[in-house]
């Protein structure tokens, strides 16, 4: 096993999968930092990448056409970045930011979704976790919504 195949084991969303799984994962993996500031990925560009977030912190912001992006929500260390690249038009919905150092392992889209075509067992194992993901975003959404209507409720 290598040492990229070991760090996708001991991430929280692979940590129980299948040996097997976890090769095809890392086949096409590579280690990426970003610097405080760095731009990821922009709202709007080709999607092609899951990261596994190692250590830092990624705002995902929404981006205005005038002004600042809004944040959306941060993610950290242990946690999924990206789900954009298994839909089409296989575009990023958000902006994504480091905040801080970030170290992560970049898996290739593309290479996930042949994979997943080739090995279904594969493929529904992965959406299963990814689906966690998207979620999790929703609900922290809702969270900040209804926090925001109550917000504005109380100013009224």
């Amino acid at each position: 096993m290598n040492i990229l195949t070991e760090r996708i084991t001991r991430h929280p969303a692979f940590r129980d999968m299948k040996p097997g799984h976890l090769d095809i994962l890392a086949h096409h993996a590579k280690e990426t930092a970003f610097e405080t500031g760095q731009v990821l990925f922009v709202e709007g560009g080709p999607a092609d990448r899951l990261y596994l977030v190692e250590s830092g912190r990624v705002a995902l912001e929404a981006c205005e056409p005038v002004g600042e992006p809004t944040l959306v929500q941060i993610v950290g260390a242990g946690e999924l970045l990206g789900w954009s690249w298994l839909f089409p038009p296989f575009a990023w919905h958000f902006q994504g930011r480091a905040i801080e150092p970030t170290r992560a392992i970049a898996l290739s889209g593309a290479h996930l979704l042949i994979a997943a075509e080739r090995d279904h067992e594969f493929g529904y194992e992965l959406m299963k976790r990814v689906a966690k993901v998207v979620i999790s975003r929703l609900q922290a959404t809702r969270k900040q919504m209804t926090a925001s209507q109550e917000e504005s409720a109380a100013w009224k």
